[in-house]
């Protein structure tokens, strides 16, 4: 069976970080294990939480406990999200290096999490400086929004065309699948794009009056997730935007403010309504 570790926050209650990748994934039929690089009890936008970073160093330590299982040959891929300091971006990197030594096939896909347009960044020192000057050079898939598309590549992105660039000039500098998990330059419409080696590939869909966290982590786990169990570019975005579609549509109908993932889990994997993906 396919495996997914996957590198990110955690919260007790809600759904970003971890507990937004790891249902996704299991609902394709994939086992995903959570690595937790903070333990807070909500995500942020709340305006009060508890919890804390959890240290580099119990990063590593818990990872190491799964090392020593001798399943890190089963591993097809690393995903990695929110990773709360910029100290555990060295821990991450190298699990990254240990995996593929153990599995030779396995990707590395790398969620930037920076910040959003809205917010503008919002993660500790030099995390940012991480994700752009070592980690993008690693990763096989990397999945930004807008802002950070904007961050790593020092461009204005105010389209579709400026993301295309933009996507290009981020594979040029080592991954070789890119998405762009939100544009919103079309008025009423909310755009995902990919790109690989073969070209650009762009879905719209109606954009929803929502201001939601963790729709970041979801797109990036199924994204990866179609990937992995076999899909093409084209049909692994089209999927992907289905089935954010879909989470966003049930949130809003159901009047939360976190994301209803469980209400909607016949939608993570074969959404109801497809919207095609065309080439740019």
């Amino acid at each position: 069976m396919t495996a997914v570790l996957s590198v990110q926050s955690r919260v007790a209650y809600g759904h970003v970080g971890n507990a937004a990748a790891v249902f996704p994934l299991q609902c394709l039929g994939i086992e995903a294990w959570a690595l937790d690089t903070v333990a807070f009890s909500n995500h942020t936008g709340h305006g009060r939480w508890r919890g804390e970073v959890v240290a580099a160093e119990r990063v590593a330590a818990i990872f190491e406990g799964i090392a020593d299982l001798g399943v890190l040959p089963g591993v097809d891929a690393v995903l990695s999200g929110y990773i709360g300091a910029a100290a555990t971006g060295a821990v991450l990197l190298d699990i990254v290096a240990r995996v593929r030594k153990a599995n030779g096939r396995a990707l590395f896909c790398c969620d930037p999490v920076i910040g959003d347009i809205d917010t503008g960044s919002y993660v500790e020192g030099g995390v940012a400086e991480f994700f752009r000057d070592t980690a993008l050079a690693q990763a096989d898939i990397v999945t930004p929004n807008r802002f950070e598309l904007e961050y790593l590549t020092r461009r204005t992105v105010a389209g579709l065309a400026d993301a295309a660039d933009a996507a290009a000039a981020l594979r040029r500098r080592g991954p070789a699948t890119v998405l762009v998990t939100s544009l919103d330059s079309v008025p009423d419409r909310l755009t995902m794009l990919a790109a690989d080696a073969d070209g650009a590939w762009a879905v719209e869909t109606p954009h929803l009056p929502a201001m939601l966290n963790g729709c970041g982590d979801v797109t990036a786990a199924l994204f990866l997730g179609h990937l992995l169990t076999g899909a093409n570019l084209p049909e692994a975005l089209s999927a992907t935007a289905g089935s954010m579609f879909a989470v966003i549509e049930t949130t809003l109908r159901l009047g939360r403010y976190e994301l209803a993932l469980v209400a909607a889990r016949h939608e993570l994997a074969v959404p109801s309504r497809r919207f095609p993906a065309t080439r740019v």
